[in-house]
């Protein structure tokens, strides 16, 4: 890949554990700056992630470069699927091994009855958020507020589990696999799947496994990752901004419908259902589009270079 060809896609990180994802998206832009690609403010080329991933979880995350920056926001949405290890007997101020043990239980549930509540937490289910996360207070950050020691409550909000199974028991603990909504807090499910059964208990072990459209099966190393600063091609890692769009279906555009809606004009009269798109011109993805009633408009655009018919 050429330094002075536009760099759009994405590298999908398996992060470590104690790297945070900002970390993640610094290390990006760090390798690629060191491979000789253009990394100014204005110019340069735009990287962000696609959903947090605390620094004692790991796993999957989404790294966006160019013009699939323009989709972190889908990831934020998509749902995700989590392994994680329930330890009971004790509950965190954080949910996780970073808190302070707050409360205790001598009840230290088998796997069997650990199985026997999951289906509770299946489906749309109502959970509040752990007071230590990013979600604002008063326009301030609930961990913030925490650490001050001020007194935190937060709402309970809608979420839905779409499976929950139990992977392994432990002595003390189990591991679950979850495909979780957006909005979901895996250290609140743990929490109150230990107290449904009459315990406390905290999460040791988190990994996100997916996120929309990635897996694992589609991520790199840290180490990998370091090798595109030493000479590595980034092309070997590099995964097209359509990556992100394969769970869209996808619509094919003439030249002049092509040109219309890079201009962010609306199509009348489109024989496609209603719903969300990829339009695309030849292989080039030119925008998200929304159809209702036979318009189409533009949800996002793409720029990217297009090609003859």
């Amino acid at each position: 890949m050429s330094l002075d060809t536009a760099v759009n896609g994405w590298i999908i990180l398996d992060k470590p554990l104690e790297l945070g994802s900002t970390q993640a998206v610094s290390a990006v832009k760090r390798n690629l700056r060191a491979a000789g690609f253009n990394m100014k403010l204005k110019g340069g080329i735009k990287v962000g992630h696609g959903g947090t991933l605390d620094p004692l979880a790991s796993g999957l995350l989404p790294i966006a470069l160019g013009e699939a920056t323009k989709l972190t926001g889908r990831m934020l949405d998509a749902s995700k699927v989590y392994s994680f290890t329930v330890k009971f007997g004790a509950e965190t101020s954080t949910l996780d091994l970073e808190g302070e043990v707050i409360a205790t239980s001598e009840k230290i549930p088998e796997a069997a009855e650990v199985a026997q509540v999951l289906p509770l937490f299946t489906g749309p289910i109502e959970q509040v958020p752990p007071i230590y996360s990013a979600l604002k207070v008063d326009g301030a950050r609930a961990y913030d507020l925490a650490r001050k020691g001020v007194e935190v409550e937060l709402a309970s909000r809608k979420v839905t589990i779409h499976s929950l199974d139990l992977v392994d028991g432990g002595e003390g603990s189990v591991t679950l696999r979850a495909h979780v909504s957006k909005g979901t807090y895996i250290r609140s499910l743990a929490r109150d799947i230990a107290l449904a059964l009459g315990s406390r208990g905290h999460v040791t072990m988190l990994r996100r496994e997916s996120a929309g459209p990635f897996t694992l099966k589609q991520a790199i190393s840290l180490d990998r990752l370091n090798e595109i600063g030493q000479g590595a091609a980034l092309e070997q890692v590099l995964l097209p901004l359509e990556a992100g769009l394969v769970d869209i279906p996808a619509l094919s555009l003439t030249s002049t419908e092509a040109g219309a809606i890079r201009q962010g004009r609306v199509l009348i009269g489109q024989p496609h259902p209603d719903g969300l798109f990829c339009a695309y011109h030849g292989p080039v993805p030119v925008a998200l589009v929304e159809l209702e009633g036979g318009a189409m408009k533009v949800v996002r655009g793409f720029n990217l270079p297009d090609v003859a018919e």
